[in-house]
């Protein structure tokens, strides 16, 4: 199991990115909640209210969703970033396989 982690410009982004991978079964789950953040861009330090994305899915469907991310993304540059699980009960394990395959 792995976690992709990825911020948008607000929660209706997120809802909509998030609501595309689930539909598509490549995904079990995802959690989104706000986040205030503060970056660099175009030469500034810019200050704004995002929204996280937090993807549970399986090594084997990162590409996919990477790539439904990349096409639906508001941002030139979103970050997608995997977060690789060591551990995790069994019981969620088999539901994640057996919705996400």
């Amino acid at each position: 199991m792995v976690f992709i982690y990825t911020t948008c410009q607000n929660s209706e982004e997120a809802r909509k990115i998030g609501k595309m991978i689930v539909e598509k079964k490549l995904a079990g789950c995802v959690n989104i909640w706000p986040i205030e953040s503060i970056y660099f861009w175009e030469e500034k330090i810019k200050e704004d209210n995002e929204a996280v994305l937090l993807i549970k899915t399986t090594e084997s469907k990162v590409a996919e969703i990477e790539n439904i991310i990349l096409s639906n993304h508001s941002y030139a540059v979103p970050i997608i970033a995997t977060i690789d699980i060591h551990r995790i009960n069994r019981e969620y394990k088999e539901w994640l396989m057996k919705w996400v395959g």
